[in-house]
């Protein structure tokens, strides 16, 4: 039987194409608008914590823990989210390198304090054992009696990439009633941690959706997401029998061209792309995720790696606060 899921997200997300983009990319891009799964929690996780915040309220969790960078879209989500649902949240939030805490907080950092997560921000070198630091936090939780529950990076485990085999599946549908293709010869989405992928290409394998699936990398490189995925596909498959039938390895090219400077930094020919979308289409991209997707549908297209007679799917994972957070970067291209 597959996991029980709570009902938290605005679905169906809409899907239309975008024509003016075709003049940006160089090919035709649909938008699968998962910026609009909800309001102040809004973007692709939600479709991950719908499974795994069902999962800590069975298992009678008063805390989530949670980790991501100081401007996380997951732990905006999840603070918000865990509000709503009557749960406490505490987040590790990683700072960059001579970074400090912003006064007054920014983004989806503001966000998180508003709907009173407890916040403990720690080091790149503190976060690379972010998984011993949740599962200690929680230890101390629980033995101050509140049972805590560990969601990993960006809800990216064999649980929560289900949510992106639902999207794939009601994508699919919509292409049944004529409101996009019905397949699509490329997918292309941002991939921060992994299970968005893993989702998606399991989904794209159930479905028959896409022909090729392309995971931009915005942080680490090629290899890294490979091994994430591989790890995620089994357990997602474990969950569910149809899915266990298919590939363990379903086909997924990973493009770490794209990444930028760093994490979370766009170069300058990546803004210009954003402010570009963003005054003929109306669109807006964030300087973590989407701007870095979009960024490489239109080089591969340069390269002749995508067809400009391709139909494309283009998957908004959302980062609104994110953006408005960096307007500062901004000012050269405004």
């Amino acid at each position: 039987m597959r996991p029980r899921k709570l009902r938290l997200a605005h679905l169906p997300t809409p899907i239309a194409e975008v024509p003016r983009l075709r003049d940006i990319v160089g090919c035709r891009v649909w938008v699968k608008r998962d910026d609009m799964t909800g309001g102040p929690e809004a973007g692709n996780k939600i479709r991950k914590l719908e499974y795994l915040l069902a999962d800590a309220l069975d298992l009678r969790a008063k805390v989530v823990v949670t980790c991501g960078a100081l401007q996380s879209n997951h732990a905006r989500a999840t603070a918000v989210l865990a509000a709503r649902l009557g749960l406490r949240a505490k987040l590790f939030l990683r700072l960059r390198h001579g970074d400090t805490v912003p006064t007054p907080p920014t983004g989806n950092f503001f966000v998180d304090k508003l709907v009173g997560a407890d916040v403990t921000t720690i080091t790149p070198e503190e976060y690379k054992d972010r998984g011993t630091i949740m599962a200690d936090a929680a230890s101390e939780l629980q033995r101050r009696g509140e049972r805590a529950y560990v969601i990993p990076e960006g809800g990216s485990n064999g649980l929560g990439a289900l949510g992106y085999v639902d999207a794939m599946s009601e994508i699919a549908e919509q292409g049944r009633v004529g409101l996009c293709p019905k397949e699509f010869d490329h997918v292309f989405f941002a991939c921060g941690s992994g299970g968005t992928a893993a989702g998606v290409a399991l989904g794209a394998s159930k479905t028959g959706l896409a022909g090729h699936v392309h995971a931009v990398c915005v942080c680490d490189d090629a290899e890294y997401f490979e091994t994430a995925v591989r790890r995620i596909v089994p357990e997602a498959q474990s969950f569910d029998a149809d899915l266990a039938t298919l590939s363990a390895r379903p086909a997924i090219a990973f493009d770490d061209r794209e990444k930028g400077p760093s994490y979370g930094v766009m170069s300058k020919e990546q803004r210009a792309l954003c402010v570009r979308v963003a005054r003929e289409t109306g669109l807006l991209l964030d300087p973590v995720y989407t701007g870095k997707a979009m960024s490489a549908l239109a080089a591969q297209v340069r390269r002749g790696e995508v067809s400009r007679d391709a139909n494309v799917l283009f998957i908004h994972t959302g980062g609104l606060p994110g953006l408005l957070a960096e307007s500062a970067a901004f000012d050269g291209e405004l």
